[in-house]
């Protein structure tokens, strides 16, 4: 993804065991919404993005970003 959003969706559900059918209830959107979104292949709107980091209670930041965040074995 070169010059997509990069997220961190996936790591937040796995953290908190949620699902992606869980996270999509929550947000209001469908399932599949949150795979295109995991994978890049979505942009989220900054609404969605505001209301996904108030569901994780992380700031946008932690969340999405417009750079590639660094691998967890190279923090």
């Amino acid at each position: 993804m070169a010059e997509g959003i990069h997220n961190r969706i996936a790591m937040l559900r796995a953290e908190r065991g949620v699902s992606r059918r869980d996270l999509a209830e929550a947000m209001g959107v469908h399932y599949q919404t949150i795979g295109y979104l995991e994978r890049g292949e979505y942009s989220p709107s900054l609404a969605l993005a505001l209301q996904m980091a108030e569901y994780f209670e992380v700031s946008v930041e932690v969340l999405f970003s417009r750079r590639p965040f660094p691998r967890l074995g190279d923090q």
